[in-house]
This record gives structure tokens, C-alpha cells and sequence, in this order.
């Protein structure tokens, strides 16, 4: 072991396990019994214990947490302070209680703690810093460790299952002349050198489709969106959506495509899809399905007249001060009323054209090919049987003008670009956008946005 805790620190720790290779290891063990190999090992010391002439560590690294095990300690191990990350080899032992460990041969200090960690037995327990100093909270809390290498996998699994799926993984523009895809405020800024005013996108569903028309078929994105919005505990103004569109695909193949990919997310994810997410259990490969009208109606909120809509809302004690249009009315009745009241895993179905600017129109007026779908009463996501007429689309964006000009400053403003595109011809097709961070909030059960999010959006300090 080294002796000098003031020398130079190593610049790499090469041919290293992890703790739980080391823990594996010692599991058959029996007490006192010491394995041949020898495994090298490197984290953080986080706890340490003295019993005569022994010194006993606790290393944390990705994978876990081990019991080191030193014998006539030099003076590198009674300098180290808590935080100190090291490097050691040894062999894995079962000590004389029982407890899986690493007999320690050598030791080197690879990173010296220069300010000191938070209580090492509560962790960091504040919220606002577990925000602000994620590296801390990863540091200190082994559930946040654990949720964040969950929403990897999640994300790993849904990448598995769409490329299986013979879909093909592209990426579309951030910056964007035009914004479009979704009702929502964009964040602007100014291409100097273009000396050209650009978007940062709401939605990358423009130009997914301009991919359809060229024929890929088959394709997806997994990107960052960004909206200039509220925060709430389902809100970040910058998050991660996952689009795709099938070519000769419609809503309904959509729905159980979108059925399949949750459950299979879940399963591959957990190894199960029952999770527990705020306060119900669910089953994530059993979903139900409910017409829009029909939900509005079972809270007798359903009507095409705007003043009536209006009047029941506010006899409901709902603020419609900022409603402006019969279509942001109906939006405001379903987020108060009908989605909290989705707590299984739900699909919501056929909705008004006036709320859905990219839908194909179905066989019943007014209505196109539009679904939602819920999980505890939270929405994951959206979907369509897109427009493929350039024709109707276009008539369309003029609806949204009228929108636009109604008050609704979400409204679309259009894409002439996009409609030269359909102008060419695209398959009939079907799209949906999945929230993933939304998801992920459902498979680790916590009921804030920002605890999947490893740096959400937080006011500046005071």
C-alpha cells in the first residue's frame, strides 16, 4: 500500500471490477474463508470502522456498496476522509459476522475530498439541493442512482424494440425557421451570421414526416423539445419525447403498437409490468379505451357551444378568463376533469378537429383519428393518423390561424415548406409522440418530474 497520502494521485485506474463482481465472489464463501482471485477495485469510501488493528471501509461505486477489509492500515487509510475515492486490489473474503468483503492488499488514493459531504447517514435529504447539485444527491442516495440507471434502461428497451421493429433512428433539426407539431410557446433566438430569427423546437413532427414522404417508411427519434411553459411536477420546459411514424400504419395499429412497446418497455425494464405510481397499482399490458365525447359526457361537459361550455366550467369554479376559443375551453375541461380520473392505463380516443391540427379526419364529422393515453391519471402521450393530403393540411393551418387570431397564442402557424412536402405524395401513416420522461416517472413511481430529469429547470438563486 502506498504511504505517502500528499503524493500524486494516480491518472488511472486500469482492469477494474465492480463491487458487485467482488460481492458475487464472497457470496459462497464460508466466514473467514478467503476466494484465490484477486480484484481490483475503485470508489468512494463512505463509511469506516476500526476494531483493533483492523480497519474496515465501505467502497460505493455504480454498482453497489462492499465492505473493505485492511489489516495494519498504513498511513494512506488513516489519513483517507469520507468522500475520498480509491483504488484497491485484494480478494474477496467472508468475514467472521458473515458479510460479503474485499481483503484489502493495496491501496491508492485516486481523488482527495476538498469540501466535506453531507451527513453520510441521512444523505441529502433537502429537495431544492438534491435539484441543484445532482452530483451530490447521485453521491448521497442510492434510490437516485437506481432511478436514473432505471430511465437508461427504459430508454435502451424502447430503442430495442422499435429497431426490431424495422424502424429506422434519425435526428431532425433543433434549431428550426419554423415551429411547429404541437400547441405551445417556443423559445426563440437569432441565427447571427444568417441574420435569421430561428425556433427551438416544440415537436420534431415535421420533419419525421418529411421523412415518410422520402420514403424511409419507418422512423423515429428519441430528442430533446422545448417548450416555454409552466413548470409543474409533469412540466419541464426542456424534455425528452420519443416520435415515430409508420407509413401504411393507422391510429389503431398505432394503439397497439403503442399497447405493445409499454408493456414490453415495462417487462424488460423491471421485469414486470405492475408498477406502483402515485398511490395505485397498475398494470401497464392492460389498457382500456374511451371515447373523448363519452368521457366529457360523464362529466356532462360535453357540448359544441362555447357559451354553454363556458358557463358549466365556471358554475364548476373552473377560470376561463384566458380561454379564448370553444377548442381551448374543451382542453381545459378534459385536463381538469376527465385526465385526473384516467387512472388505469387508458386510451382517449376521437377527438374534435379544432384540438387536432395533424389528424386525419374519420368517418364522423367534426371528429378526426386522434388518441391520448394515461397512466394515473397523467398523460404520456399523443397520437394520430396524419394528414397525408396537402390540400387538407393546408386547410388546416388556416383553421389554426383563425385560432391565432381567436387569442390562442398556442395555436399553429403553419409550415408552407411542410405542405410543399405533401404536395409530393405521403403513404397513409400513423404517428405518436411518447413523453420520456413521463414514462419514466411511471417506472420508478415518483411523482415529480424533476426526480427523472438529472438537471431540471430551476429559478436562479437569490
Amino acid at each position: 500500500m502506498g504511504d505517502d497520502p500528499q503524493a500524486v494521485t494516480p491518472k488511472r485506474f486500469p482492469d477494474r471490477s465492480y463491487a458487485v463482481d467482488a460481492l458475487a465472489a464472497a457470496e459462497p464463501l464460508a466466514p473467514d474463508e478467503r476466494a484465490d482471485e484477486t480484484l481490483r477495485l475503485a470508489g468512494r469510501v463512505m463509511a469506516r470502522r476500526g476494531h483493533g488493528g483492523i480497519v474496515f471501509l465501505d467502497l460505493v461505486d455504480r454498482s453497489g456498496r462492499i465492505q473493505l477489509v485492511v489489516q495494519d492500515p498504513p498511513p494512506v487509510v488513516r489519513e483517507l476522509d469520507l468522500g475520498d475515492i480509491v483504488g484497491v486490489q485484494g480478494q474477496p473474503l467472508r468475514s467472521r459476522r458473515g458479510e460479503p468483503s474485499l481483503a484489502v492488499t493495496k491501496l491508492e488514493l485516486l481523488a482527495k475530498i476538498r469540501s466535506p459531504l453531507p451527513d453520510t447517514f441521512h444523505g441529502l435529504t433537502d429537495v431544492e439541493q438534491r435539484y441543484r447539485r445532482r452530483y451530490l444527491d447521485l453521491l448521497m442516495n442510492e434510490e437516485t442512482r437506481a432511478d436514473f440507471l432505471v430511465r437508461t434502461r427504459m430508454v435502451s428497451a424502447i430503442r430495442r424494440a422499435l429497431d426490431e421493429d424495422g424502424f429506422v433512428e434519425v435526428e431532425t433539426p433543433v434549431l428550426q425557421p419554423t415551429y411547429g407539431g404541437a400547441f405551445a410557446r417556443p423559445f426563440v433566438t437569432h441565427h447571427n451570421e444568417l441574420d435569421e430569427t430561428l425556433y427551438l423546437r416544440i415537436a420534431s413532427e415535421l420533419y419525421l414526416k418529411r421523412l415518410i414522404v422520402g420514403g424511409l417508411e419507418r422512423v423515429y427519434e428519441i430528442g430533446k423539445d422545448f417548450r416555454n411553459e409552466g413548470v409543474s411536477f409533469k412540466h419541464n420546459p426542456e424534455f425528452t419525447m420519443l416520435e415515430w411514424y409508420e407509413a401504411y400504419a393507422d391510429y389503431e395499429d398505432t394503439m397497439a403498437r403503442m399497447e405493445q412497446l409499454v408493456a414490453r418497455t415495462a417487462e424488460e425494464t423491471l421485469g414486470s409490468t405492475r408498477v406502483r405510481f402515485r398511490g395505485h397499482e397498475l398494470d401497464l399490458s392492460r389498457w382500456q379505451r374511451l371515447k373523448l365525447v363519452d368521457a366529457l359526457d360523464g362529466h356532462g361537459l360535453w357540448t359544441r357551444d362555447e357559451g354553454a361550455l363556458r358557463a358549466r366550467l365556471r358554475e364548476r369554479d373552473v377560470d376561463t378568463s384566458r380561454d379564448r376559443t370553444w377548442a381551448q375551453l374543451v382542453d381545459h375541461a378534459l385536463s381538469h376533469f376527465v385526465e385526473p380520473a384516467l387512472i388505469e392505463p387508458t386510451i382517449l380516443y376521437d377527438y374534435p378537429v379544432e384540438l387536432s391540427p395533424f389528424a386525419r379526419m374519420s368517418e364522423e364529422e367534426g371528429v378526426v383519428e386522434r388518441f391520448e393515453y394515461y397512466v394515473g391519471g397523467m398523460e404520456l402521450g399523443n397520437a394520430f393518423t396524419e394528414i397525408n393530403d396537402a390540400v387538407e393540411q393546408a386547410e388546416r393551418f388556416e383553421l389554426q390561424a383563425a385560432e391565432g387570431a381567436g387569442g390562442n397564442v398556442e395555436a399553429e402557424p403553419g409550415d408552407p415548406d411542410y405542405v410543399e412536402a405533401l404536395s409530393y405524395g405521403m403513404p397513409p401513416t400513423g404517428g405518436l409522440g411518447l413523453g420520456i420522461d413521463r414514462l419514466a416517472m411511471v417506472l420508478t413511481g415518483r411523482e415529480s418530474i424533476r426526480d427523472v430529469i438529472l438537471f431540471p429547470a430551476l429559478r436562479a438563486r437569490q
